[in-house]
Formats: structure tokens, C-alpha cells, sequence
């Protein structure tokens, strides 16, 4: 079954953020054209030391879905007030202010992880809050 889609999405398993992922998608006319990735912190859950047990999994899930799928674009879309950035920041006061440096360091390393195994794979990266507004990285 070999089709092609226009990309892959990164998310988080957060049930408050699913109909705003959903919905943002909609818009983007990519309802029916993505593969979908959902893991406890999207980005964070993927390139974390905390969760390291789970990146092989996600590369070699990316790795199928660009054979399978011929995906060109990976679709980062983590959120805010996010519980797997309260664990990456382990006991250190938890604060907007750490939690986007914990966002913002999750989309370097995976930006990066990714133009060094799949160079030609586009990364778009994003954070969306629950009033469903999305920042650009």
C-alpha cells in the first residue's frame, strides 16, 4: 500500500489539545493526508533524556511512514501547560518561562536530529495554547 501523503504530525496524547489539533489540521486542508504520531509531550516526549526509551521508536515509526507514505514534511505540534515538560524540568520550579525554554529546546534537538537522518524531510514546528492560538518556531 504505497501512497503518498503530505506529512507526518508529531502530537501529544493531551485529550484537552485533541479538537484543537484536529481543527487546526481541518484548516490546513491535511484532513485524510497525514500520518499521525502521539506521544505523551510531542516533541519533548521524542528527544528527552527523560523518555529516552521511546525516541528509537518514533525514528523508526518516521523512518516507515516517509517508505510507506512518501511523506516530505514532519508536522511538530506541541502545546502549553504540558505534563511531560513538568517532568523534563524534574524538581526545578515549573514557570511559563521553563516550560517554553523546555519547548523551544525540544524543537532545536529534533529540527536538528532530523535534518541529520532525513535531510530532505521539511520540519515545520509549532505550540498551540488551549485558547487553540499557535506560535510559530
Amino acid at each position: 500500500m504505497k501512497s503518498k501523503f503530505e506529512a507526518m504530525v508529531l502530537s501529544c496524547i493531551d485529550p484537552r489539545f485533541q479538537h484543537l489539533i484536529h481543527d487546526h489540521l481541518k484548516k490546513k486542508k491535511l484532513t485524510g493526508k497525514y500520518s499521525a504520531f502521539t506521544i505523551a509531550g510531542a516533541a519533548i516526549g521524542v528527544t528527552h533524556n527523560k523518555f529516552k526509551k521511546w525516541h528509537k521508536t518514533f525514528y523508526d515509526n518516521l523512518a516507515t511512514s516517509i517508505q510507506l507514505h512518501k511523506i516530505e514534511k514532519l508536522i511538530v505540534i506541541n502545546h502549553l501547560d504540558c505534563g511531560a515538560a513538568q517532568i523534563a524540568n524534574g524538581k526545578k520550579e515549573f514557570s511559563p518561562v521553563n516550560e517554553k525554554k523546555i519547548h523551544k529546546q525540544s524543537f532545536s534537538k529534533i529540527k536538528r536530529q532530523i535534518k541529520k537522518r532525513f535531510p530532505k524531510l521539511k520540519v515545520e514546528l509549532n505550540l498551540i495554547s488551549l485558547d487553540s492560538k499557535i506560535t510559530k518556531f
